[in-house]
């Protein structure tokens, strides 16, 4: 098609004047969806994301995909290490002590991160192909029955009326284990070679339990001390190394900035989070911090009006500012509980600069980040529980005043 110059002319003030018009709209739709954009800062290393689906195992899940990536840091290569030979060794340990303790003691499917060191240290790992858990006639991990099985085992060994444990009580819960996740892998083969755990753990991953740790901040207990963490889900009695909050995020900083990844157990159970938008924020939403005009029109809102401003998730808000007092008045009022554990791999920096850390979860990848999501800053501070972390990439004198060569 051929066009005069006075045509053209016209169909140029045509298009421009539909150009304008279509900025318009795309600055009025930009304003509306645009969402946040993130800058990478740190991205390192990790393995794929696995999906831990209808089981309590999140705290296997995120301890091992952070060791997965301390292994590749060592040049161990993309190790795939099974989750459910960790969940085994510890509910066994864990049916002991709660048999011993008249069960006192809280038994379920929920662990921590101590856990996952404490299966290294006494036990080593296998890789996900020598035991994968799946022997119950599912494709994923359903763990709701196996659960409740183990728990009525258990209580029915503390309540015997014979008043004296049965020498086959432990032998006949490993059976429940095995016909559930399968045989307790003794020996197996890994790329042509034969292995136990504990030289599957000594020779292929390289890693050792002894160089890592577990930091947290609270205000209930002395700082740069090891306290016993005060969580239903710490069956194994571990401790963590107290620092104050201004240290915490340093650690967190220090860490990514050497290389490393950390574990982060949190709470997500906040309004601020959302796993399908790929964002966590903590919202600055309290009427009393505002300024008069800011406040009038706040006051003005419905509830369901505000909740749709602050958790429209459709670019970065006004977050609070955290302090070691808002932690601790959220752990002591079960705001903030040891809910769930996932992997931090990375920073990035979102369109106003803010901070925001990238985290590798175990739901799967349906999301919008593929399994990733971004917490802020503000939201890491508020609701972390506790990381692990290599202890080699504390700052110095972090080292010094917790006493750790």
């Amino acid at each position: 098609m051929f066009f005069h110059m006075k045509d053209l002319r016209i169909v140029g003030l045509v298009l421009g004047a539909m150009l304008g018009l279509s900025q318009v709209n795309a600055q009025e739709e930009k304003i509306e969806t645009e969402g946040f954009k993130f800058e990478t800062i740190y991205d390192w290393d990790a393995t794929s994301v696995k999906n831990q689906y209808r089981s309590g195992t999140c705290w296997s899940y995120a301890g091992l995909s952070f060791l997965e990536s301390e292994a590749l840091k060592n040049g161990k290569g993309a190790l795939d290490l099974s989750e459910m030979f960790v969940v085994r060794n510890c509910y066994s340990d864990k049916a002991t002590k709660y048999v011993r303790l008249h069960g006192h003691l809280n038994f379920a499917g929920g662990g921590s991160f101590e856990d996952v060191l404490y299966t290294l240290r006494n036990y080593g790992f296998v890789p996900e192909q020598a035991y994968s858990g799946l022997k119950y006639g599912e494709t994923n991990h359903v763990h709701g029955e196996l659960d409740n099985v183990l728990k009525a085992y258990v209580d029915a060994v503390i309540e015997n009326k014979n008043k004296k444990l049965s020498l086959a009580w432990h032998k006949g819960f490993n059976g429940i284990l095995d016909a559930y996740l399968g045989e307790y892998p003794q020996t197996f083969s890994y790329e042509g070679k034969q292995y136990t755990p504990k030289s599957f753990a000594k020779d292929v991953t390289g890693l050792d339990a002894d160089d890592y740790i577990i930091v947290s901040s609270f205000t209930h207990h002395p700082y740069y001390t090891k306290f016993v963490f005060e969580v239903p889900d710490n069956w194994v009695w571990g401790e963590v190394y107290n620092v104050t909050l201004n240290d915490l995020k340093e650690i967190m900083h220090s860490t990514l900035k050497q290389g490393h990844t950390f574990g982060w157990a949190s709470d997500v159970s906040e309004k601020g989070f959302s796993f399908r938008k790929g964002v966590a924020i903590v919202p600055e939403n309290d009427i009393e911090e505002m300024d008069g005009s800011e406040r009038e029109k706040w006051e003005a809102m419905s509830k369901a009006e505000r909740d749709r401003r602050m958790y429209s998730f459709n670019g970065p808000v006004k977050e609070k500012v955290i302090t070691a007092e808002m932690r601790q008045k959220q752990f002591d009022n079960y705001l903030t509980t040891d809910d769930h554990g996932m992997h931090i791999t990375g920073m990035v920096k979102d369109q106003e600069g803010k901070i925001y850390y990238k985290v590798k979860n175990s739901w799967d990848t349906n999301n919008i980040y593929d399994g990733y999501f971004y917490a802020s800053e503000p939201f890491v501070l508020l609701k972390t529980m506790n990381i692990m972390i290599n202890k080699h990439s504390l700052p110095k004198d972090l080292k010094k005043k917790l006493g750790i060569k």
